[in-house]
């Protein structure tokens, strides 16, 4: 882990509430806090630099915060397991799909006293010389645990384990059945010198988390799926089990279903005893399991065929470090953007959050909606680059010394958990995000591409969408900053305060929620400016337990880092089906008028004015500029539209009377551009009918609505970038000038006849 860490316990706060900052050194230096107002993020000499201003705060100081870890691992706690404190004879029975990563050692099932190793039970896998097989090993008194394997098996099949302890015989067995049925099963047996004492203690572990990690770190974490855990407290003959779950009940002690409330952390035993328990690190639920046979896709219309926990060895939810510094934000205070700034010797950490006004009390007549969702979804997003590519590692880390930015990058943290463009160790792909660690990519002076040839600022999110921030300060427009969390939480009410929303240039994940306020205020008179690209595109989900934790399902199409399985589209919080709000019937050309087309590399064009512009109805747009091309220049690749695209489509929602009033051309042939796949039908056919050549643009759309309220949409992830040129003096600052000065007059807009 980076030397100095941080994190903040929520990304938002308002006034007369008091945020908690969770800080890790292990430095000798006493760190010192101090509290910003950030303006520009961006390291680039070439632009603003970064512009911050040091608040007048009280946030507290530890003189030496201690180090902290990072508890990587899921896995199941059973807080209340006295009915198997005195087991005897017994039979362990679960049903486990093995991850990818056939080399990594995992636990599936322990109980006994597990803090002491001659008291205890682990069924786990094993690295063999080929891949890997099923193991016990059991604890007797003072003498070295007895150990059982099972023949190798294979990784991501099915497979019922039964591991069964005779006191009468002294024997221990363990059996393995395939459920795909070409393989044969198999049984070992060995002989033990006494039967396995357990001491009256009854703990119990799912997949890992045994005791005896370093400062609470989970241990022998399991990579993979477990369906249907059982214990008997006799050791049945196979005659007296069925792996289907139809068995002798009599000796029944626990049967744990997964296919039950999965929308929670909760792990319901339908056994006598009742040995509930709680999962940690929040494991992917509503994931097929073995009675999956693509009959349905819903895991809730058949939550048998969903009856399986995919376990991660890396997943994180929450790092739980103790908490070093907090602020309470004065009644009064000025909304914005902030950071808390902390240093240790040479070290420095920056940690950011924004400031939002008190709930129903605007501040501004402006709201910059900041994507705060989209940011945790990318947080630690440890790109390919890093590791394939020693050349682009070395010019990030060149250009981030150069410029003074930030040093560290998510591919030298892997330890901090990875983003949701990143495959877990098992090779599956990451589900689920949290804001309660450090995320190194959400820092003031973060670059994401260094492209040294290009020389532009090479930023996304939190720091590209502080070219937005600081070309508001720069044209003395006062704002307020609002968040996705409240936007999700208080919906219209929030937006209908303000005359005019605006997005930063990124805006890419929304709930359900989000989007309906969004479509209802742009439909009750509101001024809406989409200011970025390939916005409004996934659909995700909240954690109904835990705050700051977010799902996302990449179901079918979609520009995705991974594609999920087969039956696993729907979310596992809320139950709805997931993947892009195309999908979901919500273009993103049903709300803003243009929706995500294509994809190149971090370069940017320009965009021509179309003869539309001139029309009476938007020429107020283009006061004071005659240039006949807007854009040429930028810190964001060197140009107002690039990177990623949007276009219009009257057939996915864009009103019949909004006005593209300028069209992106002549983006580089090197990029190389893609279509997003579901523009595509074949490879020489669209969804549209036109060639691939002709749906790469971008274009700068307006519309009106009804109760006197307009839309205004760039169509381009890199346009704010070209705001901060020639000291915020350019085309590109005088038409978005432009724009908000128009949508501020409470004139009403009138929807052409």
């Amino acid at each position: 882990m980076t030397p100095l860490a941080g994190y903040a316990e929520k990304l938002s706060v308002r006034p007369g509430e008091t945020i908690r900052f969770h800080v890790s050194s292990d430095l000798a230096e006493p760190v010192e806090a101090k509290l910003v107002r950030v303006i520009c993020a961006d390291a680039n000499p070439a632009g603003p630099g970064i512009r911050q201003e040091t608040v007048a705060a009280s946030v507290g100081q530890v003189v030496k915060p201690e180090r902290q870890v990072v508890p990587l691992g899921s896995y199941a706690v059973f807080p209340n397991c006295e009915a198997i404190a005195n087991l005897g004879s017994f039979t362990a029975v679960v049903t486990v799909w093995v991850g990818g990563a056939t080399g990594t050692p995992g636990c599936i099932m322990a109980f006994g006293d597990l803090a002491k190793s001659s008291h205890r039970v682990l069924l786990s896998t094993m690295a063999t010389a080929n891949g890997i097989c099923f193991a016990a090993m059991v604890g007797q008194g003072a003498a070295m645990p007895a150990e059982i394997m099972s023949g190798e098996v294979e990784a991501e099949h099915w497979y019922t384990v039964v591991l069964t302890h005779d006191v009468s015989a002294q024997s221990l067995k363990l059996s393995c059945v395939s459920h795909a049925g070409a393989v044969a099963p198999t049984e070992v047996a060995v002989q033990l010198n006494a039967a396995i004492p357990f001491g009256g203690v009854g703990e119990l572990r799912l997949a890992g988390g045994v005791p005896g990690g370093v400062a609470g770190t989970p241990t022998g974490c399991f990579n993979g799926r477990i369906e249907r855990p059982i214990l008997f407290s006799a050791a049945l003959r196979p005659q007296d089990f069925n792996p289907k779950g139809n068995s002798d009940t009599s000796s029944l002690v626990a049967a744990w279903d997964f296919s039950r409330d999965i929308s929670s952390t909760r792990i319901v035993d339908i056994g006598p005893n009742g040995l509930h328990g709680t999962l940690v690190n929040q494991p992917t639920r509503a994931v097929t399991g073995s009675k999956w046979d693509g009959s349905e896709m819903s895991w809730k219309h058949a939550t048998q065929h969903y009856g399986a926990i995919h376990f991660h060895a890396d997943d994180i939810d929450d790092c739980k470090w103790p908490v070093t510094h907090e602020w309470t934000v004065p009644d009064g205070f000025r909304s914005g953007v902030y950071a808390l700034r902390l240093k240790a010797g040479t070290a420095e950490e920056n940690i950011p959050f924004f400031v939002v006004p008190p709930k129903g009390a605007a501040t501004a007549k402006i709201a910059l909606l900041v994507s705060t969702f989209t940011y945790t979804v990318y947080g630690n997003h440890a790109r390919p680059e890093w590791v394939k590519d020693e050349a682009w590692k070395a010019a990030w880390k060149a250009q981030s010394k150069e410029w003074n930015a930030y040093p560290h990058n998510p591919g030298d943290h892997v330890d901090l958990g990875l983003s949701t463009y990143n495959f877990h160790t098992d090779g599956s792909g990451i589900a689920y995000a949290s804001w309660r660690r450090p995320m190194l990519n959400f820092r003031i002076g973060y670059i994401t591409y260094p492209y040294p040839d290009i020389r532009a600022s090479g930023l996304r999110h939190f720091p590209a969408d502080s070219h937005l921030t600081a070309w508001l300060e720069a044209k003395g427009l006062d704002y307020d900053i609002i968040t996705d969390w409240e936007l999700h939480h208080e919906g219209h009410d929030l937006l209908q305060q303000y005359p005019v929303v605006m997005t930063g240039s990124h805006p890419e994940y929304h709930t359900r929620e989000m989007i309906d306020a969004l479509t209802q205020y742009r439909d009750h008179g509101g001024r809406f400016l989409y200011l970025g690209g390939n916005g409004f595109y996934w659909k995700i989900a909240l954690s109904p337990e835990k705050d700051g934790l977010v799902e996302i399902r990449r179901a079918e199409g979609g520009i995705r880092a991974w594609a999920a399985e087969v039956g696993e589209y729907y979310n596992a919080f809320d139950g709805e089906y997931g993947g892009m709000w195309r999908r979901n019937g919500r273009p993103p050309q049903k709300l803003a008028g243009v929706g995500f087309t294509a994809q190149g590399n971090f370069t940017g064009s320009y965009y021509r004015v179309l003869p539309e512009a001139r029309d009476g109805r938007v020429a107020w747009m283009f006061n004071g500029i005659d240039d006949e091309t807007i854009g040429d220049f930028g810190l964001s690749g060197h140009g107002a539209a690039g990177f990623e695209l949007d276009r219009t489509d009257k057939k996915l929602g864009t009103p019949r009377h909004a006005i593209v009033v300028a069209r992106s051309e002549k983006h580089p042939p090197d990029a190389p551009w893609v279509l997003v796949p579901e523009e595509q039908l074949t490879h020489i056919t669209t969804v549209t009918g036109q060639s691939h050549k002709q749906l790469i643009h971008a274009d700068m759309t307006f519309f009106e609505t009804p109760g006197g309220g307009a839309v205004f949409s760039t169509g381009s992830i890199t346009f704010c970038g070209s705001l901060p040129a020639n000291n915020f003096d350019n085309n590109v600052s005088k038409l978005l000038q432009n724009v908000v000065v128009r949508f501020l007059d409470p004139a009403p807009f009138a929807l052409p006849t």
